[in-house]
């Protein structure tokens, strides 16, 4: 009697487990050493996968930063430096972590006010939390201080307010206006809006 064959058993990749993903960055292309020590303390640490730039901070699309966020899955950590090479911002940075932590997705800072700060601890989360806390402080005392200058210049007749768009333009719909130029194209070249063209030819 013919031996039966077993079916071939189904294989399935396996799942990735957690991976601790590194992300570097300096300011300019002059700072090659400093991006360099940022690598090594990031492999000392086991990153497996580091995505590094040389870009400013002051840039709002950093595309490696963005494709380390992409990378990273639930269960994995995301390693830096210090908090100033990941984010631009106190606010900046607690909303990465907002994010991070939405996906399950813990951070690691080496080098935050002289230690380290890992939002998977209780410790690395009151730190979160303090520092939520004192970005809101800041922005209240910031409006407080724009509220009582615009209180002061008020009073001594120096605040009139914010002049609209279309009448800080007002001299050039002019212009433009004595060149022949008619009222959908002024507002097409001042970025403007065609009702606010009409409004100040009408005075």
């Amino acid at each position: 009697m013919a031996r039966k064959t077993a079916p071939a058993a189904l294989t399935t990749p396996a799942a990735r487990t957690g991976s601790i993903v590194g992300y570097a960055r300096t300011s300019t292309i002059e700072q090659e050493a400093g991006l360099a020590a940022q690598e090594r303390d990031l492999r000392a640490v086991g990153c497996t996968r580091i995505f590094a730039e040389q870009i400013s901070s002051v840039v709002t699309q950093r595309p490696q930063l963005i494709a380390a966020l992409d990378y990273l899955r639930e269960g994995d950590v995301l390693v830096v430096a210090k908090p100033d090479r990941l984010a631009r911002s106190t606010a900046d940075l607690l909303g990465i972590v907002e994010t991070l932590n939405t996906r399950g997705i813990g951070l690691r800072i080496l080098s935050m006010g002289g230690g380290e700060v890992d939002t998977r601890s209780p410790t690395g989360k009151l730190m979160v939390t303090m520092l939520g806390a004192i970005a809101a402080f800041e922005r209240e005392l910031m409006l407080e201080r724009q509220r009582e200058g615009i209180r002061r210049a008020a009073e001594e007749g120096k605040y009139k307010g914010r002049a609209p768009t279309a009448q800080r333009k007002a001299d050039e719909i002019a212009k433009l206006q004595a060149e022949g130029i008619g009222p959908t194209e002024i507002a097409r070249r001042l970025g403007i809006g065609r009702a606010s063209v009409y409004r100040v030819i009408g005075k």
